[in-house]
C-alpha cells in the first residue's frame, strides 16, 4: 500500500494534481455517536451537541455495533464501563468498522491506569465523570479537527493511489501499444509471438507471421502531408483489425510497416486467405481530408516451424520475404525461402553503407551521348549516377536507387547529381566544346518537392550554366501521379528555358489529355521497344505510333537502347529526332566523355563500327 511518506517523495506536479482532487466537499453536519448505558449522560451530551452535529445514541456497545455496521461516524463518545461489552473492548471494532472515526472515552474511574489503557487501545482522549461541559466541548472540537485531518489524508491517499494506478496503466499502454493507431506495438507483438511459439511447440501446431508494407505511404506523406499519412495509417489499422480473428494479433512496427500473427494455422491456404482479406480490405478508397486515394500493400510470410524455431528468426525471415515481394513486379505477397537471407543481408548492408556514401564521395557520374539522327552529331548527354563502393566496386543504379527512394536519401542524391552534371557541362564549355544539353533524371520524390523549381534555379545560378543547356527527365508514372501540379512546375521551369522530357515513354500510363496540356519538349522511347524494332512487327508499329504522336504534338523523340545499325536505319526512316545507345557509346566517365565530344560524326561512326 502507498503511505504518506512515499507520497511526499513523488514529483511535485503529481502531488499538485492529487491535491486538486483531494479537497473534500464540505458536509452540512458532522456525525457523532454517543454510547453510554446511563440514559442521563446520553441525553445530556445529545442536548449539548444536537444543534451543531448530527447525533445518534446507543445504550450499549452491542447496540453501537449495529449502528456502526450501517453508518460511519466522525466521532464516537463511549463510556468505558457498560453492562455487557466494555468501551475498551468496543474500541478495536470501531476502528475496524469506521477507520476514520475518532474515539473519546468517558469514565467515572479516576485512575491513571484506565486512562493509559484507553489511549493504548486507540482512544484520542479520556474524560472523567462527572462531566465538565466546557471541557467536553473543547475535547470534542479537538477530536473532530483530528477526524477531519485523518479523513482528508485518507482521501488524499486514495486519490493518489487512483492517480498512480491510472498513470501506471497509461505507462503500460504506451509501452505496449502504438499511440497513433492503437494497435499493439513491436514490443507487445514480439512478446505474443514468443508465447505463441511456445504454445505451438507443445501442441505441434503451425503459426504464421505476416510482415506488411504499404506501397503508397511515402507518396501520401510527400504530396498530401504527414497528417494525411497519419490518417492513412489509422484507417489501415482499423481494416487490419477486421482481417484477423480473436486470438490473432495485428500490430504496427514503425512507419508503414505492420505485422500480423496468425495462430492455429492449418497450412499455407489459411495464410493466403488472410492475405486475400487484407487485399480486399484495401480495395475501398481511403478518405484523407476529403481526398480519396487507393493503396496497395506487399506482404512477406514466414511459417513456424519450417521457417524458424524461435520468434526472432520468424520475424527476420518474414522481413526477407517482404523485401522479395517489394522487388517483384507482380507478386504482392511472398513466402520465405532459404535463399532469401543472403540477398536480404546484402540489401541491408547496401542500405547501411548508402547513408554514408554521399559524405564519403563514393558516387560518380557517367555520361552517355545523345545524337541527332540526321547528322549523327552529339547534341546532348545523359548523366547517369554510379556508386563506387569501396568493397563491392561499381554498383549499378538498379541495386541502390530504390533503396535511396525508400530511405529518402534520393533527395540529397538527386540534388548532388543535378549540381555535379551542371558543373561538368559548364566545365566542358569552358574547355572549348560547343554548348550541349545535359539530361538529368528527376526522381518521383524529387518531383513531389514543392521547392524543386527553386532548387534547379539555384543550382543553375551557382554553376553558371545556361538554362537552355539543362534537360530534366521524368518518368510517366511520376508525372501522372500529380499531373495538375506538374503543369505548374513545368511551366515555371520552361519559362526559364529548361527543357522537359518524359523518360521511358510507353512503360507507364499517360493520359493523352494531360500529355497535350503538359508543357513538354521530348518523349524518350523506352529501349524495351527499340530492342526488337527490326524483328517484331508489334514493336515496330508501337515505335512508329509514338513517333507520329510526338511529332503531331510538336515534341522531339529520342530512342534509347540503339545497339546496331539496323535499328538506326529504321529510326532514320521514321524521322526519329535523336538516338542514344551502345551503338555509339556506353555511359562514360567525364574525362572519356570529353574525348568523345572532340570526335566528328564520321569518327564516331568509325569508332562505333570498330567497337561492334
Amino acid at each position: 500500500m502507498l503511505n504518506l511518506q512515499t507520497a511526499t517523495q513523488l514529483p511535485g506536479a503529481l502531488i499538485k494534481s492529487v491535491q486538486r482532487v483531494a479537497v473534500n466537499q464540505p458536509r452540512e453536519k458532522l456525525d457523532i455517536l454517543i454510547i453510554d448505558d446511563d440514559e442521563q449522560v446520553r441525553h445530556l451530551l445529545f442536548a449539548v451537541f444536537k444543534d451543531r452535529y448530527a447525533c445518534r445514541e446507543a445504550g450499549s456497545a452491542e447496540a453501537a455495533l449495529l449502528l456502526l455496521g450501517r453508518q460511519s461516524f466522525d466521532l464516537v463518545i463511549s463510556d468505558v464501563n457498560m453492562g455487557g461489552m466494555s468501551g475498551l473492548e468496543l474500541l478495536p471494532h470501531v476502528h475496524t468498522l469506521s477507520p476514520d472515526s475518532i474515539v473519546l472515552m468517558i469514565s467515572g474511574q479516576n485512575n491513571i491506569e484506565t486512562a493509559i489503557e484507553a489511549q493504548r487501545a486507540g482512544a484520542f482522549d479520556y474524560i472523567l465523570k462527572p462531566l465538565d461541559i466546557p471541557h467536553v466541548e473543547a475535547a470534542v472540537a479537538r477530536a473532530l479537527k483530528q477526524a477531519l485531518l485523518l479523513q482528508e489524508r485518507r482521501h488524499y491517499k486514495d486519490q493518489l493511489e487512483k492517480l498512480l494506478s491510472e498513470r501506471t496503466a497509461e505507462v503500460n499502454r504506451l509501452a505496449n501499444y502504438d499511440t497513433l493507431t492503437g494497435l499493439p506495438n513491436r514490443t507487445l507483438f514480439e512478446d505474443r509471438l514468443e508465447q505463441a511459439v511456445a504454445v505451438a511447440q507443445r501442441a505441434g501446431e503451425l503459426l504464421a507471421v505476416l510482415f506488411i508494407s504499404l506501397d503508397q505511404f511515402q507518396k501520401v506523406n510527400d504530396t498530401l502531408g504527414h497528417p494525411c499519412g497519419d490518417q492513412l495509417l489509422r484507417q489501415l489499422a482499423t481494416r487490419l483489425r477486421d482481417c484477423v480473428t480473436e486470438g490473432d494479433t495485428a500490430a504496427r512496427f514503425a512507419g508503414d510497416e505492420f505485422a500480423v500473427l496468425l495462430t492455429h494455422v492449418k497450412g499455407a491456404k489459411d495464410v493466403v486467405e488472410t492475405i486475400g482479406a487484407v487485399r480486399l480490405a484495401l480495395e475501398s478508397p481511403f478518405d484523407l481530408e476529403g481526398q480519396k486515394i487507393f493503396a496497395t500493400a506487399r506482404v512477406g510470410v514466414s511459417l513456424f516451424p519450417d521457417d524458424g524455431q524461435e520468434s526472432r528468426g520468424l520475424l527476420k525471415n518474414a522481413v526477407s520475404a517482404l523485401y522479395r515481394a517489394k522487388n517483384s513486379e507482380s507478386d504482392h505477397y511472398c513466402f520465405y525461402t532459404e535463399d532469401m537471407n543472403a540477398k536480404v543481408s546484402k540489401q541491408f548492408a547496401l542500405e547501411t553503407s548508402l547513408r554514408d556514401a554521399l559524405d564519403n564521395h563514393e558516387f560518380v557520374l557517367h555520361y552517355q551521348p545523345q545524337l541527332a539522327v540526321d547528322s549523327l552529331k552529339i547534341i546532348g548527354v545523359e548523366a547517369l549516377v554510379r556508386w563506387q563502393h569501396p568493397q563491392l566496386g561499381l554498383v549499378p543504379p538498379v541495386e541502390f536507387i530504390q533503396l535511396a527512394e525508400e530511405s529518402g536519401l534520393i533527395l540529397r542524391l538527386g540534388e548532388w547529381v543535378l549540381r555535379t552534371a551542371c558543373r561538368q557541362n559548364r566545365l566542358w564549355q569552358d574547355q572549348g566544346f560547343p554548348a550541349i544539353r545535359m539530361a538529368v533524371n528527376v526522381s518521383a520524390r524529387q518531383f513531389q518537392q514543392r521547392d524543386l523549381a527553386e532548387t534547379v534555379f539555384g543550382i543553375l545560378a551557382e554553376t553558371e550554366l545556361a538554362p537552355q543547356c539543362l534537360d530534366l527527365e521524368l518518368t510517366e508514372s511520376s508525372i501522372m501521379s500529380n499531373a495538375p501540379g506538374a503543369i505548374d512546375v513545368f511551366t515555371r521551369l520552361k519559362a526559364r528555358g529548361i527543357t522537359i522530357s518524359i523518360d521511358d515513354f510507353g512503360t507507364g500510363f499517360s493520359s493523352l489529355s494531360y500529355l497535350k496540356r503538359l508543357p513538354l519538349d521530348t518523349l524518350k522511347i523506352d529501349q524495351s521497344f527499340v530492342r526488337d524494332v527490326t524483328t517484331d512487327p508489334d514493336d515496330a508499329a508501337l515505335v512508329m505510333a509514338i513517333v507520329t504522336l510526338a511529332h503531331n504534338l510538336r515534341l522531339r523523340v529520342v530512342a534509347e537502347g540503339v545497339e546496331n545499325e539496323e535499328q538506326l536505319r529504321f529510326l532514320q526512316l521514321l524521322r526519329c529526332d535523336e538516338v542514344q545507345g551502345y551503338l555509339f557509346s556506353r555511359p562514360l566517365p567525364a574525362a572519356e566523355m570529353g574525348a568523345l565530344l572532340a570526335l566528328t560524326p564520321g569518327e564516331l561512326l568509325t569508332r562505333a563500327a570498330s567497337a561492334g
